[in-house]
């Protein structure tokens, strides 16, 4: 297939071309020729868009879909469709199914169902048997059929021995565990964050101590067993210096935030709304300063949508009984664009495939095509008309978002919209 992008600004600072306005020839998959002005006979197809902005493709470390179990909330085929209208061509996907993805053949499933889909998907293998946090999964097993990393979605390592054995055990190829940040006996059967929202608003909280002990614990026990640790979606500004610190002592650790953690507050709850319900909770401003600061500073090493579609069922429901989670790949570029610059968004959207073993793109000649399409420009409100998910729970319901993006081309497979 050879398709010309015109006139497209490149955004990518490892490539010559980076801030440049470029034409780019794709030829069966490959960045064949970029230059000014290009004239390519026999052409499938010019995309020729306004403002018409390109960077290597965005990846998202944290996507839930549904398949197999919850087909209601998400399939396969649909979720990797809203990644590439998102703007994702690559994401890696967490075990939270029905069976839970925890064995070789898991693995092998759900990537026989991403086959010949514009968006790569890379499978997350649960830390443990069903994620009940009692046994070792079968983990050098997934690791073969393909699994980039290892962990229990949303869930804390409680047994302090098992998180141990997990980090001596991946050392062996290389592997990477993640620990969700939260302590459950101190959490308990809170439901937001502890301060005076909650209590204003009558619900029980999660305090900042349940994250803040859990990481400190997990930062313990790597310093003792070696090995590379992935802590998903901190919240705290406490849990920004601790991981912080860890780095300057030279612990193999990485992190993440939800880009919802980045925008919002513990304002929100006074509308009762249950897609505001997430885990870790919305905490304070004083906590968003901080994220956006380790983020900055490249304390926290990537940003993710953690995607999470939870059917009507499961949302329409009483505030205490809601499920936590929001749908997050439509809004996370125009988000982000709120609060960061252009050039710090496409870095955070492009960041973190080294820790999970996925080369990173580059726009040069010769390279296969993996490219997001966008404009910086305009604003809109966002709405449920922008959601192509099929489950619609979005905290971003109503807010105001930045730019548009158009698509994205990956090899010979493009998904764009005018």
């Amino acid at each position: 297939m050879k398709v010309l992008l015109k006139s497209a600004k490149i955004i990518d600072p490892n490539s010559g071309h980076h801030k440049k306005t470029m034409d780019i020839f794709i030829n069966g998959g490959k960045i064949d020729k970029i230059g000014t002005s290009l004239k390519i006979s026999g052409l499938d197809r010019e995309i020729n868009l306004k403002d018409l902005h390109v960077s290597p493709g965005w990846f998202d470390s944290s996507v839930c879909f549904g398949e197999p179990g919850f087909e209601e909330r998400e399939t396969i085929s649909n979720g990797l469709k809203t990644a590439a209208s998102s703007g994702f061509t690559q994401i890696a996907l967490n075990p939270n199914t029905n069976p839970v993805i925890d064995d070789n053949g898991a693995i092998t499933s759900v990537q026989s169902k991403a086959k010949n889909q514009p968006v790569e998907l890379f499978p997350i293998g649960a830390l443990t048997r069903k994620s009940e946090g009692k046994d070792l999964a079968e983990i050098f097993d997934m690791h073969q059929g393909g699994a980039i990393s290892f962990g229990d979605y949303k869930r804390g390592v409680m047994h302090p021995n098992l998180l141990k054995l997990a980090l001596l055990y991946v050392q062996n190829f290389g592997g990477l565990v993640q620990s969700f940040p939260q302590d459950n006996l101190i959490a308990g059967k809170g439901l937001v964050n502890e301060e005076s929202n909650s209590t204003r608003l009558g619900l029980m909280g999660i305090p900042a101590l349940a994250e803040e002990l859990q990481i400190t614990r997990d930062l313990a026990i790597l310093e003792y067993t070696g090995g590379k640790l992935h802590i998903p979606t901190i919240s705290t500004e406490n849990s920004v210096r601790l991981i912080r610190d860890a780095k300057k002592k030279g612990l193999d650790v990485s992190c993440s935030v939800a880009i919802h953690n980045l925008v919002f507050t513990d304002e929100l709850l006074l509308e009762f709304d249950t897609n505001v319900k997430v885990l870790p909770p919305l905490r304070t401003k004083k906590d968003t300063k901080a994220l956006i600061k380790g983020l900055k500073d490249g304390t926290i090493d990537m940003v993710t949508s953690d995607h999470n579609p939870i059917d009507i069922e499961h949302k329409k429901v009483e505030f205490e009984n809601a499920l936590y989670g929001t749908i997050g790949l439509e809004s996370a570029f125009g988000s982000l664009l709120n609060v960061f610059s252009l050039e710090e968004t496409i870095a955070f959207l492009t960041k973190g495939r080294v820790r999970f073993g996925i080369p990173e793109p580059e726009i040069k000649e010769g390279n296969k095509a993996n490219l997001s399409l966008f404009t910086p420009e305009g604003k809109y409100v966002f709405t449920s008309q922008n959601i192509h998910s099929s489950s619609k729970n979005s905290i971003f319901l109503n807010s105001t978002l930045k730019g548009k993006v158009y698509g994205i081309i990956s090899g010979n497979n493009f998904v764009i919209s005018e």
